[in-house]
């Protein structure tokens, strides 16, 4: 697949020679019959999503006559291929909502709406949202194209039983620390660590996080670093929590997030690291209601006792999704209108109350800080740090996703081989540098 932002702008061109008509999801004309959205697709709550998606289609057609239609995507490489097939068709969704990390490239593609002072008027003003959740909207606060939608830090989720009943009075700070708990947790058919190895959104965040906290930021200066001993070091220990040191469930190398957190959940395991707020929305309904809490995530990286020199004690990416107006879109005025209703306090306090996840909206977030449970995921976000502002930052991620992937055989075998690994990591440089070169 060639690099996102040249492929878009190749895309943006084919646009000009699109009939106006063909464009967005209606005409400039009149009133369109349905706003056209793109969200990821909820593998946790799925059913609770399919009622979300009708009960917010039906307010907006109660305000304005516009009914919402949604369209899903199921992985990061799906979200990419869906915004490509937009770009050069020259229509599809109105909105896209975006992972965080996946900003920087719909923004350097030049195929969203920058968002002007009075469109930021038009949805309730900059001031409507956490300060914090506008750290990844645009370059600067003068081009933006993401609107804050979700906050989503994370920690970790830790079984206080199982905990107590090993002598242990709290988790580590260092991922080596966490890995002896792990160890001498594992025991009695259950596991010291729930991970979904088959996951294809979340284990590049572990590595992207030890990896700066060992002071290698993967990208600096439009070069990519991913055959850094750093993060070498990091796939070693993240692989080799399952098949070395035994503290994962061999099962879980075709888990996704979603059996990580039943596993964890039905009992099974003492800690779940890398979770946001909506894990609490399960969690208050399992087995462990009660006996559960969060902590932040270890910020000393692997082989270390203290954070090294040039080391950042990241807890968190700077997560969440984003909203974003396509360019191409013939109903933008409506597509406001959504966002500010999907923005409101109101609508924000449902979605987190149905799927758990923070809000931007600051006058919300205020009442929500106080909830003890919350503690440590309001302290993560506010020690999450961002990922590169680099418009081909989404095949970066891909790429270090794909190292795991690749080595699920050796997992499965219960080895970390590091020729092979060495090898991936060896093509995960030359894709990464190569969507750098073309980013720029």
């Amino acid at each position: 697949m060639n690099a996102t932002r040249a492929l878009l702008a190749a895309a943006l061109a084919a646009t000009t020679a699109i009939p106006l008509t063909a464009c967005g999801s209606g005409s400039a004309a009149d009133t369109p019959k349905s706003l056209n959205v793109l969200v990821g697709a909820n593998a946790v709550y799925p059913t609770e999503q399919k009622q979300w998606f009708a009960d917010v289609s039906a307010k907006f057609q109660q305000q304005t006559g516009t009914t919402v239609t949604f369209e899903t995507f199921a992985s990061p490489t799906d979200e990419l291929t869906k915004i490509q097939t937009s770009m050069l068709s020259g229509q599809g969704p109105d909105i896209y909502a975006l992972g965080t990390t996946f900003t920087p490239t719909a923004f350097s593609t030049g195929a969203f709406v920058n968002l002007t002072a009075d469109d930021w008027t038009k949805i309730g003003g900059r001031d409507r949202f956490l300060p914090a959740t506008l750290g990844i909207s645009g370059p600067d606060a003068t081009h933006e194209v993401g609107i804050p939608f979700v906050s989503r830090p994370f920690v970790m989720a830790y079984n206080k039983e199982l905990l107590a009943a090993a002598g242990i009075d709290k988790p580590a700070a260092t991922w080596d620390g966490l890995l002896q708990q792990a160890k001498s947790l594992t025991k009695d058919g259950r596991y010291g660590l729930a991970i979904g190895y088959g996951d294809t959104y979340d284990p590049w965040k572990f590595i992207w996080a030890m990896s700066v906290q060992a002071g290698n930021p993967l990208v600096e200066n439009g070069k990519a670093r991913l055959t850094d001993p750093t993060t070498v070091k990091a796939y070693q220990t993240y692989l080799g929590w399952l098949a070395t040191d035994k503290v994962v469930d061999p099962a879980a190398t075709g888990w996704k997030n979603a059996q990580a957190l039943a596993a964890f959940g039905a009992g099974k395991a003492a800690f779940l690291p890398m979770v946001s707020a909506s894990s609490k929305v399960t969690l208050d309904k399992s087995a462990v209601a009660g006996k559960y809490g969060y902590a932040l995530m270890p910020t000393v990286p692997p082989g270390a006792t203290a954070l090294p020199a040039g080391g950042v004690a990241a807890t968190s990416i700077l997560s969440g999704d984003n909203l974003v107006i396509a360019k191409y879109s013939k109903n933008k005025d409506l597509a406001l209108r959504l966002v500010n209703l999907l923005t409101s306090a109101e609508s924000q306090e449902a979605y987190y109350k149905t799927f758990g996840e923070l809000p931007t909206n600051a006058e919300l977030a205020k009442t929500l800080v106080s909830d003890p449970a919350l503690a440590a995921i309001v302290d993560s976000a506010s020690k999450a740090h961002g990922t590169p502002f680099n418009g081909g930052w989404s095949k970066v991620q891909l790429a270090l996703v794909n190292v795991v992937v690749q080595s699920v055989p050796n997992l499965a075998a219960g080895k970390v081989d590091d020729k092979a690994l060495n090898a991936l990591l060896t093509q995960a440089q030359s894709d990464a540098q190569a969507a750098l070169d073309k980013a720029k």
